[in-house]
């Protein structure tokens, strides 16, 4: 009995840490495999869109990188308009690789994401 309670101890112990990291960035490849599934994507346009979220990582990498630099949490709007310029770029190197059909349809998941966002800011989560 002393060792289920132990154990279930430690697991509610794991899972209390896990969620106190926060929410992890999405990696390339899942971005890819997302995309790919709700705009259709063929096998060409997927390979385009993996390497330009590469390109996107690796950006937002050195930003996170020079914005912690000094040890200190950085500001959270700062980030986000540095950021801004990345996705912006991003997302319109991806539209131009898409059909009509799915740019409107990448669009419209681009404006829920940032009413998502706008609510998040203003603590609505």
């Amino acid at each position: 009995m002393k060792k289920l309670l132990f154990v279930c101890a430690f697991v509610m112990g794991i899972c209390a840490v896990s969620f106190a990291q926060g929410r992890q960035q999405r990696t390339p490849e899942e971005l890819t495999t997302a995309l790919k599934t709700s705009l259709t994507l063929n096998d060409d346009q997927t390979a385009k869109v993996k390497t330009i979220y590469d390109v996107q990582a690796k950006s937002m990498d050195s930003l996170r990188t020079a914005m912690t630099a000094g040890g200190d949490a950085p500001d959270r709007t700062v980030m986000m308009a540095k950021r801004t310029p990345i996705t912006n770029a991003t997302n319109a190197k991806i539209k131009a690789i898409l059909t009509a059909d799915q740019a409107a349809t990448f669009q419209k998941q681009i404006d829920a994401q940032a009413e998502r966002m706008k609510q998040f800011m203003q603590g609505g989560n």
